[in-house]
């Protein structure tokens, strides 16, 4: 019933991989410290990839911040449904170059798996949305509007301001968020759920200025000293986050995720000892979870015999749905604060905030994409929760409260999105891309 979309996707896949290699090789990183330039070029060549393609009204999207969106748009059917489908073409900084087995900005294709930073993370969500409509010919069923966002990464600051300035141009039944992923490398998955987070810069004082190791310790504390007990102070004996007035809730047993899994996945190491209590998949969705992101302290090859009078620490919280924002981060404040051992300074320089999301499963997008799933991959597909956090998901739910929303994806557990080293499967792209173009004609017989 649905070979010719088969068909279609497969005979297209050498020019989707290209498509692929070409935006890994943009260095369309948003984050701060990095030239917003190479953002918008990325956007600027999206503009004229999909224009090329016979889209129409393909333009970027300004906001304050410089990083621009990419929308443009194709005609359906008169009546047909309109289907927003979103990914971003930012990526995370490279991180260490030694730690990568290939240039990270330079697609290399091996073993099934196309290697380079946004691979998985987003760019193979840009690719799998051009594919699926592509597949379609000049029989698209459904209307189309393309919206590549270009600052994900950090933080979609500007997203809200972009929804304003053109609500004039958005008009969805249906949202697709192509920024998710699959089980595994053959069960695909919906998010239903994903954590918020909120987090902080602080900076701890002990000293005016760094006095002489030997004649004053034992006497006043270091900076680094205070901080190290500050920080372990946000979790219990058990790993548990210790920041009280949080929620934090058990999932049952409708899902399990096994501990060798988790293991593999995170490259633990052979004797480390998970942290938290309850089952994991409650760890990973439905609790909170602190992480100390970075430490600010001279390095060791430049340690000298001094007490550092002052050290800075990045601290970041995922919150789990049900939690309200503004109250978990006056909590992790609170906390800090209180807990700032011998009487040291504490300055919060910087806070984030982002809200936690659950999505419906009782509508016809869910029912459109689990059949077409089913069409192409061996396994059933799982509603899972997400223990990382895409917060304007609600500010999409906000502003159009009518369109069913649906977050799916390309990347698997392997492939190392954020990290070095990150990387897609071929086959996983090339079935999320059938899938989807399957969903849009039963979407459409079924809206």
């Amino acid at each position: 019933m649905y070979d010719d979309l088969k068909a279609a996707v497969e005979a297209d896949m050498p020019r989707l991989k290209s498509i692929l290699s070409t935006l890994i090789e943009k260095k369309s990183v948003s984050a701060d410290g990095f030239d917003p330039a190479a953002v918008r070029s990325a956007g600027l060549d999206l503009v004229e990839m999909v224009d090329g393609y016979g889209f129409e009204n393909a333009q970027l999207l300004e906001s304050s911040t410089g990083h621009p969106a990419v929308f443009a748009e194709r005609k359906g059917p008169e009546g047909a449904p309109t289907v927003l489908l979103y990914a971003h073409y930012d990526v995370q900084p490279p991180g260490p170059a030694d730690e990568w087995e290939t240039p990270p900005f330079k697609p290399v294709e091996k073993d099934g798996r196309i290697y380079g930073r946004g691979s998985a993370d987003d760019k193979a969500g840009v690719v799998m949305h051009l594919g699926a409509i592509a597949a379609h010919g000049d029989d698209l069923p459904v209307n189309v509007q393309l919206f590549f966002e270009g600052e994900e990464e950090a933080g979609s600051g500007g997203l809200a301001e972009i929804l304003d300035k053109y609500s004039d141009l958005l008009s969805p039944d249906v949202i697709i968020i192509g920024d998710g992923g699959i089980w595994d490398l053959d069960t695909p998955a919906i998010i239903t759920s994903l954590r918020g987070i909120v987090g902080v810069k602080v900076e701890l004082r002990a000293l005016h200025s760094a006095v002489h190791s030997g004649q004053a310790g034992g006497v006043v504390p270091d900076a680094l000293m205070a901080l190290s007990r500050l920080l372990a102070s946000l979790h219990d004996d058990d790993g548990n986050v210790a920041i009280e007035g949080l929620v934090s809730e058990e999932i049952g047993e409708s899902i399990d995720v096994p501990e060798e899994l988790v293991r593999r996945e995170t490259n633990a190491i052979d004797d480390l000892h998970l942290i938290g209590t309850g089952s994991l998949p409650s760890r990973i969705w439905t609790r909170p979870a602190v992480s100390i992101l970075a430490i600010d302290a001279p390095p060791v090859a430049e340690a000298i015999n001094q007490l550092v009078p002052v050290a800075r620490a990045k601290v970041s919280m995922r919150i789990p749905p049900g939690q309200d924002t503004e109250a978990a981060l006056s909590a992790l404040k609170k906390h800090l604060t209180d807990n700032a051992p011998w009487g040291v300074s504490l300055d919060f320089y910087y806070e984030e905030g982002g809200d936690a999301t659950t999505l419906g499963t009782d509508n016809v997008a869910v029912e459109s994409w689990r059949d077409a799933f089913g069409e192409v991959f061996p396994n059933e597909m799982v509603a899972m929760g997400a223990g990382g956090s895409i917060p304007f998901i609600a500010t999409f739910k906000e502003l159009y409260p009518e369109a069913s929303i649906l977050v799916t994806g390309v990347s698997d557990p392997t492939s190392a999105y954020h990290a070095p080293n990150e990387n897609v499967g071929v086959e996983q792209l090339k079935n999320a891309t059938i899938s989807e173009a399957i969903a849009f004609r039963m979407l459409a017989e079924r809206f």
